[in-house]
């Protein structure tokens, strides 16, 4: 089995939670964001970027992650909520969540991208393609991932039409082609560009 060439640790003295988000690019759902603490000794040849791993391969990290991690945690950003404030800062406020949620206080955070909103007084360091170089913001990425693909999925057995199940709400050909022909829901964030007639969509519905 080919070794993993992410890193255990950005630095060896403080305790580091890594943390990513999963669902910022989609048309429709909440943003999820997860926030693990790994011991320092923690070792997986599988882990990575989730977006590099299968289904099966993320629910299996998912439980070992669940329970080898010193601590882990969830945070959610609903549509409402990156309808009122933007995508970018529900993609904060999620991550916020995440790391509240913690029952181990972390005294470095690693954020996957490069920006962030400073949390309360614990330094973070923003890394480019984090989830791909750190083993923590991997296994938080897989988190973000799963319990968000796991909502989709949910919201499909309501919303069928627009196959959820499938694309997980990113914006493919046939769920642009189901908001054409069935027009946006509740779960649709009205602050993207749905289509190219988006506006008429919802002004269609409130008539």
């Amino acid at each position: 089995m080919k070794k993993s060439p992410l890193k255990a640790f950005y630095q060896k003295t403080l305790l580091e939670a890594g943390v990513d988000e999963a669902g910022r690019g989609c048309l429709a759902g909440p943003v999820v964001a997860a926030a693990v603490i790994l011991p320092k000794k923690f070792k997986n040849d599988i882990l990575d970027d989730s977006k590099k791993l299968n289904e099966n391969k993320r629910m299996e990290l998912r439980r070992i992650i669940e329970a080898e991690s010193l601590a882990y945690s969830i945070g959610i950003a609903t549509v409402e909520e990156i309808d009122r404030i933007n995508i970018l800062q529900a993609s904060f406020l999620a991550m916020h969540r995440a790391i509240e949620g913690l029952k181990a206080t972390p005294g470095l955070l690693l954020i996957d991208g490069n920006r962030f909103k400073q949390f309360q007084r614990i330094p973070h360091e923003t890394i480019i393609g984090g989830d791909g170089k750190y083993l923590s913001i991997a296994a938080a990425s897989v988190l973000a991932k799963t319990e968000r693909d796991a909502i989709m999925r949910n919201l499909n057995n309501e919303y069928p039409h627009y196959d959820w199940g499938k694309n997980k709400g990113y914006g493919t050909a046939a769920h642009r082609d189901a908001i054409r022909e069935f027009g946006p829901c509740a779960w649709h964030r009205k602050s993207f560009k749905l289509l190219p007639d988006q506006m008429s969509l919802f002004d269609s519905q409130n008539h």
